[in-house]
């Protein structure tokens, strides 16, 4: 248990420090200072509103109406100045941990896109919901530490100012007070302590495996509709709300139990205070109120010293959260090619050619050879095209090219990125407007609308804009339009940006001969070099080499005007 306590602190103290330490820390322990001065001030008026409560029970006990009105006056000038103080400590809390969150997701977004970390991370089976992780995890981590360390430091200004107050009207309930708090603790720790951590951390697990197969059915909803599969879907959805609900009912079940130890713990403070010093009262040696003023002071300083045992439970949520950030954090330090460095990696050089030298492709966990020893260089207006059975190598051959996949041995030169542009088999569109669509992935060229009207025209779409409302529309794009559509979408963004090199995976697949036949006339006329993945002989024309990947590893080169396609 205290290894565990000792990791979660390593894991929060990593996670936490850096918004500390960096660019905005001035601004961050300013807020935080401020924030301390407002507790004072919070347990200033604790400490009067307390003494006052025990002022006017003392009065009304004794029959003293102007002790007792003049006690409601001064309760009621305090509320006055200590409202505003307490709206504005939760203000400036809750601004402090939007900040706090800002800075840290814009951490770890930075961190997810380095290295292409997003794709990489893919293949990494134990790291779940990297989205979860970014939105939930990190939004809880920042509100519940500032709100543990203020209740933390509250409950020290709470416990000095408590326990004078307490001291000087019973040492008996000062010294039963530790031992009553210890022995709470010490409970709570060794009988609930790592169980209910572990269902908290998968209970987050299991709720956003169950909110991502909700998304995967509504972004495929169209192909589930087609294959009329909704009964196989339910049933993995209630598959995945099961896990979740009889993990809710494991946590309700300890959770039961935590609940009887915490409300006994502390309905017990309702009496064992009065009972501690009923025989001062009863005798006249204390006053009615003064025996309120210490069981107020007890609540308080018990409150302070019980902080475990009133806040187990979200102090056990907050662990599982701090574990899962942590495990993605440590995730994304490691770099991409962790994988693949045991059993060998490719190497990558940035070189104004594309050529692949003694390439030996591996899948990245290693079952399989993909493609052994292979040499080619695709020298400028030398389009080459990829063909192979299915299976045998060629998407991952042009996953290599772009640096994906490295697990094996040999080097692979190309172009800088500016130079080299990649169609995947299926295209995308991102989350924003037509023009976006169009400039993808450099959104900040300056493009006249005139001209992306006419590249729309090229790709034959001279009416996509009118029809959707014009380039600077924001639509669901992969729901607006066809897969033909999303395609050529895909070719005006080579034809505007015109690489040296475009790699098409199967890029056409969805269209026509004519639609084909044109847009790969125009890419030729840029004088762009391709390397095409496809089966269809109509692409053949527009390479001058063939590369075909014969199973089992093996390769063979030969000239296009050579080449035909097994019918």
């Amino acid at each position: 248990m205290k290894t565990a306590q000792r990791h979660l602190w390593h894991w929060f103290w990593e996670i936490a420090s850096p918004y500390w330490k960096q660019d905005e820390k001035w601004q961050a322990w300013g807020l935080l200072v401020l924030l301390l001065v407002l507790l004072l001030g919070q347990t200033g008026f604790a400490v009067l509103f307390n003494e006052q409560t025990g002022e006017f029970t003392s009065a009304l006990a004794a029959r003293d109406p102007e002790r007792f009105w003049q006690a409601i006056r001064v309760c009621l000038g305090l509320l006055v100045a200590a409202v505003p103080l307490f709206a504005l400590y939760y203000g400036v809390r809750d601004t402090l941990g939007n900040r706090w969150r800002r800075w840290l997701t814009q951490q770890f977004l930075q961190r997810y896109f380095s290295h292409r970390n997003f794709y990489a991370l893919n293949a990494n089976a134990a790291l779940d919901n990297p989205d979860q992780r970014m939105t939930e995890d990190i939004n809880t981590f920042t509100q519940r530490s500032l709100f543990f360390l203020l209740i933390l430091i509250a409950s020290l200004l709470q416990l000095i100012a408590f326990s004078q107050v307490l001291w000087g009207i019973s040492h008996e309930l000062v010294y039963f007070l530790v031992v009553y708090a210890i022995v709470g603790t010490w409970i709570t720790l060794a009988v609930y302590g790592r169980p209910l951590i572990g269902l908290n951390f998968r209970q987050l697990r299991r709720e956003a495996d169950f909110r991502f197969s909700l998304v995967r059915v509504r972004e495929h909803a169209e192909s589930i509709a087609f294959y009329r599969g909704e009964t196989q879907e339910i049933q993995q959805v209630q598959r995945r709300f099961m896990a979740a609900f009889d993990n809710v009912n494991r946590l309700i079940r300890r959770q039961f139990f935590l609940n009887l130890f915490q409300y006994a713990y502390s309905m017990l403070t309702i009496v064992l205070p009065s009972a501690l010093i009923a025989s001062r009262v009863l005798s006249g040696e204390l006053e009615v109120g003064r025996a309120i003023q210490a069981a107020g002071a007890f609540a308080a300083v018990l409150s302070a010293i019980s902080l475990i045992v009133d806040n187990f439970e979200s102090l056990s949520r907050f662990a599982a959260g701090i574990e899962r950030l942590n495990s993605f954090s440590q995730a994304l330090n490691g770099p991409p090619q962790t994988l693949a460095a045991p059993h060998g990696v490719i190497e990558s050089v940035a070189d104004e050619r594309l050529a692949l030298e003694n390439v030996t492709l591996l899948t990245p966990r290693h079952e399989r050879v993909l493609v052994k020893d292979l040499s080619i260089a695709v020298e400028p207006g030398e389009s080459l095209l990829i063909v192979g059975a299915s299976g045998s190598g060629k998407s991952s051959l042009l996953r290599a090219i772009a640096g994906l996949w490295d697990a094996g041995s040999g080097r692979i030169l190309r172009p800088q990125p500016p130079d080299i542009l990649f169609l995947p088999q299926q295209p995308y569109t991102q989350l924003g407007t037509l023009r976006s669509q169009l400039l993808y992935p450099y959104p900040e060229r300056t493009v006249d609308d005139g001209d992306l009207l006419d590249l729309l025209a090229q790709v034959n779409l001279p009416e996509l804009a009118q029809r959707v409302g014009g380039l600077d529309t924001e639509l669901d794009w992969p729901k607006v339009l066809s897969i033909g559509e999303q395609q050529r979408l895909a070719f005006a963004r080579v034809l505007l940006i015109r690489p040296r090199f475009a790699i098409l995976d199967e890029a056409s697949s969805a269209l026509d001969m004519a639609n084909e036949e044109s847009l790969y006339r125009q890419l030729m006329a840029t004088h762009t070099t391709l390397v095409s993945v496809g089966h269809r002989p109509s692409i053949l024309p527009f390479h001058r080499r063939v590369l075909e990947l014969t199973g089992e590893g093996t390769w063979r080169t030969l000239p296009a005007q050579d080449y035909r396609f097994e019918i």
